[in-house]
């Protein structure tokens, strides 16, 4: 604190990087400024968790892929290309981090319900909701998997999907559609087996519209 009364955190470098963008703090990285990576921590870590979660079902896991992420930005920085939106870049360095713990992976550990997002909804129904979707969401192939998580509860713009998977925004578009139509099915036939599914009658249209709510580290 200084002679004014006023504490010396509220002017601290911390407060003014936030104020950036997350292209002009990677570009700050990129020319060695490292304060700039916190913020972007700070900003990316629920996100870049709650991805790895709904894609394995593996809080450790997904704990540490996130990890893996940041090291992999701060590695890999000088190939930022200026300009280039952040938040693609970091989904590619996402994905790229999960292929590479596949080839090396033990055999998938399977979903289960003490795996699913933390965030507690405000009543009985809705988190039964909530882990009946993660389920469905986990019977899905991998690839729709990953499509329905990265445009519906990362909200990732079909234009960032489609560069990061290297096809046409219309090509996106019909992946998505049909991904929905099939977790709608495994939401209907994993509700169907669940003991007292029977009290949540709305539930089937859950899966059409999923929300981009999701678990925090």
């Amino acid at each position: 604190m200084d002679e004014t009364g006023s504490s010396s955190r509220n002017t601290g470098p911390h407060l003014t990087t936030q104020r950036f963008s997350d292209e002009e703090l990677m570009l700050q990285v990129r020319n060695g400024a490292a304060e700039g990576l916190g913020v972007l921590f700070d900003r990316y870590q629920t996100p870049l968790f709650n991805f790895y979660l709904r894609l394995t079902g593996q809080r450790a896991l997904s704990e540490d892929l996130v990890q893996e992420v940041f090291l992999r930005i701060l590695k890999y920085r000088r190939s930022y290309s200026p300009g280039h939106p952040f938040r693609a870049w970091v989904y590619r360095i996402a994905r790229n981090a999960r292929t590479d713990h596949l080839r090396k992976q033990h055999p998938q550990v399977p979903f289960e319900p003490a795996m699913s997002p933390a965030v507690q909804p405000e009543d009985p129904a809705r988190h039964q909701e909530s882990v009946l979707l993660d389920r469905a969401l986990m019977q899905l192939p991998e690839e729709k998997r990953e499509l329905l998580i990265m445009s519906r509860l990362q909200e990732l713009r079909h234009e960032e999907i489609a560069g990061l998977l290297g096809c046409e925004v219309g090509t996106v578009k019909v992946r998505v559609h049909r991904a929905l139509q099939e977790l709608k099915q495994a939401y209907q036939q994993v509700q169907s087996t669940t003991t007292g599914a029977a009290n949540t009658p709305d539930s089937p249209g859950r899966a059409g519209r999923i929300s981009p709510r999701g678990a925090t580290p």
